[in-house]
């Protein structure tokens, strides 16, 4: 009877072995691919990976905006989730710093420039720095440095589609 006993109890651990799931939740260092909408305050649309592939990344390996890494963190594939993130923590605030005034003489094209198009500064290093032209006056041309989400509060709609 004590055998029965412990058989018994053997099969009914192994039986609910096979009831409990573990549900796989996202963690750093996990590649997941997820499907967003990005959208300001206001409710306007800025990006959205609709009608397109989802966006596949690597969490906390810096790939994405930093609150985007945190957002997905404990996620569940199939789950959506909303994820508010503040300027600081997506692309910082607006830097007046990145604003300069160039000469006109010192962009190639500088004639058909207009107002919205992105050009490319060298540096005195050498290095290539990317802004928006802003304005156009006969003192120079404005390019603003800055990313064009800067000084932005950003919300997001997130699905993760799966864990890698």
């Amino acid at each position: 009877m004590r055998y029965l006993h412990g058989f018994l109890v053997l099969v009914l651990v192994l039986c609910c072995a096979g009831c409990t799931s573990v549900v796989e939740q996202v963690e750093l260092g996990d590649t997941v691919k997820v499907h967003y909408t990005g959208t300001f305050a206001n409710g306007t649309v800025f990006d959205s990976s609709a009608g397109r592939g989802p966006l596949e990344f690597t969490v906390g390996a810096g790939e994405v905006i930093p609150g985007f890494d945190e957002g997905v963190v404990g996620m569940q594939v199939e789950e959506t989730k909303t994820i508010h993130i503040p300027a600081d923590q997506a692309y910082g605030h607006h830097r007046e710093d990145l604003v300069f005034l160039v000469n006109p003489d010192s962009i190639s094209g500088e004639e058909s420039l207009v107002i919205g198009q992105q050009v490319g500064m060298t540096l005195p290093g050498g290095q290539v720095l990317v802004g928006t032209v802003t304005g156009i006056s006969p003192d120079g041309i404005t390019i603003d440095a800055n990313h064009r989400l800067a000084g932005e509060d950003l919300t997001f709609t997130v699905q993760l589609m799966e864990i890698g």
